[in-house]
């Protein structure tokens, strides 16, 4: 399966960092309830929203967002399986997580956070990536089947299941070169409080 190479034109993909932390924060304050709920699996008041966003960008894994004029818009996650310091290994399994403001929607970022995301999972040699939504989150829902993922619906959650092929040492090098870009652009570009954006 072809992987999305980008988002849609005026959006910019590229992996956060540490220095990206505000951004974070002002991104899940500003979620709607509904989506909000959709990305946590359930209600998340502010201080628990405050506490994730905290620590979102060091903890084990990545993160990647999506920018529209320099404003954070959409978040995409990739975490072992296993929970903390279980790690990334060869055939290993992952989970993705994403969420994108409600107004920025169907614009092609959801597809473009998946696939930065499968493709940073791919090169960390994870064999299956797998997505879990409420039944409620149809967006998500859409993506996950637009993308190939197996389906398995449960009482109140679904998962989807995408097995992803052996990076390649072109892909390895792709990956390297795009997260060495990253990072310049945060340092040149930072991501600036929706507040401030013309």
């Amino acid at each position: 399966m072809a992987l999305p190479e980008h988002a849609a034109p005026g959006h910019t993909i590229r992996r956060l960092w540490p220095g990206d932390r505000p951004a974070v924060l002002d991104y899940f304050l500003r979620l709607d309830p509904e989506t909000r709920a959709n990305r946590f699996m359930g209600a998340v008041g502010e201080a628990g929203v405050r506490a994730y966003a905290e620590r979102a960008v060091t903890a084990e894994g990545l993160v990647v967002g999506a920018f529209v004029d320099g404003v954070l818009r959409g978040l995409g996650e990739l975490r072992p399986s296993g929970g903390p310091r279980s790690g990334f290994m060869l055939g290993a399994e992952a989970e993705a997580a994403f969420a994108v403001e409600r107004e920025f929607r169907r614009r092609g970022i959801g597809t473009a956070l998946f696939g930065r995301i499968a493709r940073a999972a791919r090169n960390r040699g994870v064999g299956t990536l797998h997505v879990r939504c409420l039944d409620r989150n149809k967006p998500m829902l859409r993506l996950a089947a637009k993308l190939g993922a197996d389906l398995h619906r449960g009482a109140r959650e679904t998962r989807g299941d995408l097995r992803l092929v052996q990076a390649t040492p072109f892909s390895l090098w792709y990956e390297g070169i795009a997260e060495a870009y990253d990072f310049t652009l945060s340092v040149i570009q930072p991501a600036i409080p929706e507040e401030n954006a013309a």
